[in-house]
């Protein structure tokens, strides 16, 4: 029997640390996990070490959601230009549904906002069209639709949203 997971709480988000790099780094794993070998090309996230996150994190940085204690989810971000580009929302299987995404995006549009940065743009698979539809529900608009960078074959979308 599969354990249901009920949170007493919404997530708390705070910044991520250098020295959380393992964390970032292990919750991605988790939630990108479900994608090995259903997506073409296959995710980059699988390819990542911790070092790569650590270095992620100092070109930008991550936000972190808890619920009761407990790691439930991260994404990553940089300033680009005119805007906070958003990459590797990452939610274990057994957080989702439960608003850990939509609570990181919602700081994420905070963070920016603090940042004195005016948009977030990120990038999602047409393949998905779940996480096409979160990112829909939240205000993110399609800006364009370009072939993806390691397969041609494939689209995916930019999204944007003003903050």
């Amino acid at each position: 029997m599969k354990a249901t997971i009920r949170p007493t709480m919404q997530p708390t988000i705070r910044l991520a640390r250098a020295d959380d790099a393992a964390l970032v780094h292990r919750l991605t794993q988790q939630a990108f996990e479900e994608y090995r070998g259903r997506l073409d090309p296959p995710s980059s996230a699988h390819d990542e070490t911790e070092a790569v996150v650590a270095a992620a994190l100092e070109k930008g940085g991550a936000l972190l959601a808890f619920i009761d204690g407990a790691a439930v989810g991260a994404a990553r971000f940089v300033p680009e230009d005119d805007h906070l580009y958003i990459g590797r929302v990452a939610v274990p299987p057994a957080w989702r549904g439960k608003g850990v995404a939509m609570a990181l995006m919602l700081a994420l549009e905070q963070h920016a906002r603090r940042l004195g940065i005016g948009a977030i743009e990120l990038g999602v698979r047409e393949s998905l069209p779940s996480n096409v539809r979160l990112y829909e529900k939240l205000g993110y608009a399609v800006i364009r639709r370009e072939p993806h960078p390691r397969n041609i074959e494939f689209i995916s979308l930019r999204m944007r949203k003003r903050v």
